[in-house]
């Protein structure tokens, strides 16, 4: 998965949606403690600054160096670069004991693990003795839509379509919200589910920043590995046309959010 994204850390870091408060301010109150969250895939770290001011310590990980080298330094932060064949001792000398973490989280990359693998880690740092049970939350934004931008929708959606053979089998995950994923996690206090709940953020964008968070996609640069150029001149001329001449005009654009959250099961 790191591979996919070596190329354009700093587009991806620099173009990706932030995510709401409400996000987070939903999931830090059906944890029983605040102590320690675990970031999983955190990337170039966008929910680290609200995971530091919810929990006393959070710890990062990524398989991707050069991802972490453009997350976000805080005192309560500490980021483990991990590789992906970590065995299970590895994970509780590096990033946490057993039985000790209060949240896990993965922003927009639990497509990308290795599920059986991962849920064993999750259960193995997760505290499990009632009521103070561990949680884990995922979540995805699934595709931008532009506020009063039909036009600019449509022609998104037209270059999302040809992009799809050079997207990876898993994003197909996100595209069905998560909805599908087997997610063996009881509800969280006070849901009768593990989701999906919906929520949303907005960026601010030119058309320029919507280009660039476009070759963020780990299927724009495996296209350009195979020779095809998605954005070649035909398709910017026509996202310049539908957004309305002025490529400096700052519009509004909406990414939908998708949560699957549980807590440990009991033994």
């Amino acid at each position: 998965m790191a591979n996919l994204f070596l190329k354009q850390a700093k587009q991806y870091a620099a173009t990706r949606p932030a995510y709401p408060p409400e996000l987070f301010e939903f999931i830090a109150s059906k944890t029983a403690r605040h102590d320690l969250a675990w970031d999983v895939g955190t990337g170039s770290g966008q929910a680290i600054p609200p995971l530091a001011k919810l929990y006393k310590d959070v710890v990062g990980t990524d398989t991707s160096a050069q991802q972490l080298s453009y997350a976000p330094r805080l005192p309560n932060v500490r980021y483990v670069h991990t590789p992906p064949d970590l065995p299970l001792a590895g994970i509780h000398a590096a990033v946490a004991p057993p039985e000790s973490v209060d949240l896990v989280t993965v922003a927009q990359a639990f497509h990308w693990l290795d599920l059986p693998r991962f849920y064993a880690q999750v259960r193995s740092v997760l505290r499990a003795a009632p009521p103070q049970q561990g949680v884990l939350a995922a979540w995805c934004y699934t595709e931008p839509c532009v506020q009063g931008g039909a036009a600019v929708d449509d022609a998104f959606w037209r270059l999302y379509s040809r992009s799809q053979p050079y997207w990876a089998p898993n994003r197909r995950l996100v595209d069905d919200r998560y909805s599908g994923v087997d997610f063996p996690f009881d509800p969280v206090d006070g849901e009768t589910h593990t989701g999906p709940f919906e929520f949303s953020t907005e960026r601010r964008m030119d058309l320029d920043d919507y280009l660039t968070y476009i070759t963020s996609w780990s299927a724009y640069q495996t296209a350009k590995e195979k020779g095809v150029e998605l954005l070649d001149d035909t398709t910017v001329g026509e996202f310049a046309e539908v957004w309305g001449g002025d490529r400096a005009e700052v519009k509004t654009v909406r990414y939908p959010i998708f949560l699957r959250i549980g807590k440990v099961r009991p033994e």
